[in-house]
């Protein structure tokens, strides 16, 4: 229906009823969605491909990743792993509720090592081979762990966020 419609709207109004109707409900809880099957990531992409494409005016025929890029929009992947760093930040500062700070611990070396300044987070392994990699005190301090050392010692959270979009628009797409 919003396809419908679009060229009844400026781009700004196109954007608001996206993010309003498709990109929340994509937003909604996505980090429980670490771990899904690249089937079920696949078929998620194409919902937000075709809201990036209503967005732009673009033919179904053209390329999604320049239209992505344009419109500074993390592909799904991205998106799940930029909610579950954003979580942990938030766990780090104590600005998220405790059940989930106690879920993480800080990396504490028994001894004076270069990485005892780096503000890692200690590693848990799954108990369960099937859904245990899925749990957010196994995968949060596997992301935060693989963020650069700037992003891991930020303390502002609008720096973080603004840092941590960057650095995920990089991995996403290259340059």
């Amino acid at each position: 229906m919003l396809g419908q419609i679009r060229y009844n709207l400026t781009e700004d109004a196109a954007v608001s009823l996206v993010h309003a109707y498709i990109t929340s409900r994509l937003d909604n809880g996505n980090a429980l969605l670490f771990g899904l099957s690249e089937k079920h990531v696949h078929k998620l992409q194409l919902i937000q491909n075709t809201a990036a494409r209503i967005v732009s005016r673009a033919s179904r025929y053209d390329r999604i990743t320049p239209i992505l890029k344009r419109l500074h929009w993390l592909p799904i992947k991205f998106r799940i792993d930029y909610k579950i760093c954003l979580l942990t930040f938030k766990c780090i500062q104590h600005q998220a509720p405790k059940y989930l700070q106690d879920l993480l611990h800080r990396h504490i070396p028994s001894r004076h090592l270069r990485s005892s300044d780096q503000n890692l987070l200690e590693r848990k392994y799954p108990n369960l081979e099937t859904y245990g990699g899925r749990a957010f005190s196994v995968v949060a301090p596997r992301l935060w762990n693989g963020l650069p050392k700037e992003l891991r010692t930020c303390d502002d959270l609008e720096e973080f966020k603004k840092l941590l979009k960057t650095h995920m628009f990089l991995k996403a797409f290259g340059s």
